[in-house]
């Protein structure tokens, strides 16, 4: 029964993490999430969080959820501050959302250590650079 369910398959949504200013000036990094597409995704819902061993001690970060109730097409979101010191851990972040009546829903893995620099890429729409998985 399970086996005959067919999951739609996300294509056009990235998320992204992206190194800018904050309130006050000072530097901080953000994830967004990108809808590449040319249709709304509606009822985001984005659960994340941090895992992973760091000096040797395994560990895991609190879980955070966030609600879009609409994001539009080609646009972006931002959706969380994210600290530097989880960059060694890796950071997943789960997203499940409607396109119409139909639901969708990706896991995207910042694996450890690739939010970085070395990493950046121009983000589309966004015309800045970060780190995005597609």
């Amino acid at each position: 029964m399970r086996k005959d369910i067919v999951p739609p398959k996300v294509e056009g949504v990235a998320m992204a993490v992206v190194r800018e200013q904050d309130e006050e000036g000072a530097d901080a990094w953000y994830v967004y999430l990108i809808n590449l597409n040319e249709h709304a995704l509606e009822n985001v819902l984005i659960s994340s969080r941090g895992y992973g061993e760091l000096e040797g001690e395994a560990r895991v970060t609190s879980e955070m959820r966030h609600h879009l109730q609409l994001l539009g097409p080609n646009s972006w979101a931002r959706i969380e501050r994210i600290v530097e010191d989880v960059f060694p851990l890796s950071n997943q972040y789960w997203l499940s959302f409607y396109v119409g009546r139909e639901l969708h829903d990706k896991k995207y893995i910042f694996l450890a250590g690739s939010i970085d620099e070395g990493n950046f890429t121009l983000l589309p729409l966004m015309n800045v650079k970060g780190v995005m998985i597609e």
